[in-house]
């Protein structure tokens, strides 16, 4: 046990003798021998380190005292550096997010992107299926293998996320706006150049937690079987007919709410409530997470447009949707295939049934402004109509307009009209709905205190949104100006233009939120509008427009002097009278006038 015995203190000196545990200090002991320190030696490391033992005394013994001193100094500061550079990398994970942090792609941000996974943190797989109550499990078998594949789908998801970045400074930080360039053969509205970061940097730049919603924390909607209406000629069986005094309840925001928000008649938007979807797009719907883009068509009105300059991330995690009616789908199969997996290109075809009005530009309010609704797990939506082309990554159209501001909600602003006023009357004259339902909203608004837009409302800087696109966060407080924006274009009009500064200024008054207003400029640089369907067909068939005729004209010829002296020469010719020549003067004005003679041109001088 002499080994064990050897253990403890060492006192001071080189090699001098060890403390024992009990604190007592026993009388100096001679140097032990050379044997019995190589075996001190040997010892280091066990049995099995002997020979490296062996070495590492043999180096302590050619080496001097001062050169070990420097070996030891120069490993320690290899550990320090390398502690260090540890404790900078795992520094990232607690620092709050910001521009000057270490960026890169955590947990949060892969569960955000990821879209198979619902809130309950079950992934929805097709073995689900939807009931009154909601989603409903198959078998325990078809789940966990339905769970496997799901987890197949996100190790391989994993290898597309683009790579951490650093940034110090934002890129856009000193970009100045610049007005659309002079272009004399387009003399419209023109897309103005904005300032975009690249995918990588703008999945970086993503917000770890959901905005604040202010005031508002929860908000459900209302829906029954037996829905009568208490007033006549206003709203709709799918709006609910929710009263005025409803309506004027639905202002007052407090921490939780209930309010009317389409799809009244069910429980389940799309079941059974007008605007029906199958069930199987129903379960795919749901299972979108993220980010979503949608878009529709009814009435076959428009064209659909393929989005382009998609990154293959965004392919792969964002969600594109496009509502159809079966009018426009029985179009689009004339012309086009729809595969098993209802996609067109990078759209997901939803066919939706038993439209609740008969308005075509109504039902695309519908998804327009009840996404929440129809995509109750999605973070970030995207709207764009069906005439327009997408043109930029979402990730980059999130980053600027949402997350750079950080705003949960942005529009763009009519290009030339910012009064709601204004905008009536050329709703009017460009017959986009009867007069007298124009002038009957407005009346109403007047009453409710709708005044002439002025620099009064400053910081807002419009009263009149292009609404073709929306960018917007799904929280509280925008799923609630959404429901209320719904509910006037239930009530009046189907123009949304009308109705929108009133109800954002309603919600403006009470608590510190309002929708932003990007240029409609910045609009047209991200979505490209294409014509309606009716008058792009009219264009085909319209003939082409003459081309004019080109007229090759001789040139004048120059004669000389002497040949105006002698116009007879010109055969049949017609003599011009010695007298008539007499009468013009060399110093008179009319000294430059030609003579025309046998069909040729002369020059008088």
């Amino acid at each position: 046990m002499s080994g064990v015995a050897s253990l403890g203190l060492r006192s001071s000196g080189s090699y001098g003798s060890l403390q024992q545990s009990n604190g007592q200090s026993p009388a100096p002991a001679p140097s032990p021998p050379l044997a019995a320190r190589k075996a001190g030696k040997m010892s280091f490391g066990g049995a099995g380190a002997g020979g490296r033992g062996l070495l590492f005394a043999r180096i302590c013994k050619l080496t001097s005292r001062r050169r070990r001193m420097l070996l030891l100094l120069l490993v320690a500061a290899a550990v320090l550096f390398c502690f260090l550079f540890s404790s900078l990398v795992s520094k990232d994970e607690d620092a709050p997010p910001g521009i000057e942090t270490m960026l890169g792609i955590s947990d949060q941000v892969r569960s955000f992107v990821n879209p198979v996974w619902t809130s309950s943190g079950r992934p929805i797989t097709q073995g689900d299926s939807l009931n009154g109550n909601g989603l409903n499990t198959a078998s325990q078998t078809e789940k966990q293998s339905d769970s496997d594949s799901s987890h197949k789908k996100l190790q391989g998801l994993s290898w597309s996320f683009p790579p951490s970045i650093v940034l110090e400074h934002h890129p856009c930080e000193n970009f100045s706006f610049s007005p659309p360039p002079i272009d004399r053969k387009r003399t419209g509205p023109r897309p103005c150049p904005v300032c975009y970061v690249p995918v990588e940097q703008a999945l970086a730049l993503m917000p770890g937690a959901p905005s604040a919603s202010p005031v508002l924390r929860s908000l459900n909607y209302l829906s029954g079987d037996n829905l009568i209406s208490k007033e006549s000629n206003h709203s709709s069986l799918f709006g609910g007919y929710p009263s005025l005094e409803e309506r004027d309840k639905s202002y007052d925001i407090k921490d939780s709410m209930t309010v009317h928000c389409g799809f009244a008649r069910g429980k389940i938007p799309g079941v059974n409530t007008g605007f029906d979807i199958d069930r199987a797009d129903l379960s795919e719907m749901w299972q979108c997470q993220g980010i979503v883009v949608a878009s529709a068509i009814f009435g076959n009105y428009d064209i659909m447009q393929q989005p382009k300059n998609i990154s293959v991330f965004s392919k792969d995690t964002v969600c594109f949707f496009m509502f159809l009616d079966e009018e426009t789908e029985a179009a689009i199969k004339n012309t086009t295939t729809i595969d098993n997996s209802k996609r067109i290109g990078l759209w997901r075809v939803v066919v939706v049934r038993n439209l609740p009005y008969s308005d075509a530009r109504r039902n695309g309010k519908v998804p327009k402004l009840l996404l929440h609704r129809l995509f109750p797990n999605v973070r970030y939506s995207i709207w764009i109509d069906g005439k327009l082309k997408l043109v930029r990554d979402p990730y980059q159209l999130l980053e600027r307009f949402l997350w750079r501001k950080n705003v949960s909600f942005a529009i763009s602003r009519h290009y030339r009209r910012f009064d709601v006023f204004e905008e009536a009357e050329a709703n009017k004259v460009g017959g986009k709905y009867d007069n007298a339902s124009i002038d009957y909203q407005i009346e109403f608004y007047k009453r409710e205190g709708l005044t002439h837009y002025s620099s009064a409302k400053l910081p807002i800087t419009s009263d009149v949104p292009e609404g073709c696109v929306i960018i917007r966060e799904h929280i509280p407080i925008t799923n609630l100006f959404t429901c209320l924006w719904f509910n006037e274009v239930d009530r009046f009009t189907s123009r949304d233009q009308l109705s929108f500064s009133t109800v954002r200024d309603k919600i403006r008054k009470r608590v510190n939120w309002t929708a932003d207003m990007f240029l409609d400029c910045e609009r047209r640089d991200f979505v490209v509008q294409a014509y309606h369907r009716e008058l792009w067909e009219q264009i085909l068939r319209s003939p082409p427009p003459p081309q004019p005729r080109l007229v090759r004209q001789q040139p004048r010829k120059m004669l000389p002097d002497n040949t105006a002296k002698e116009p007879g020469k010109a055969s049949g010719s017609k003599r011009v009278s010695a007298k008539r020549t007499r009468d013009k003067k060399s110093g008179s004005k009319r000294a430059h006038r030609s003579k025309v003679t046998g069909g040729k041109e002369f020059i008088q001088l």
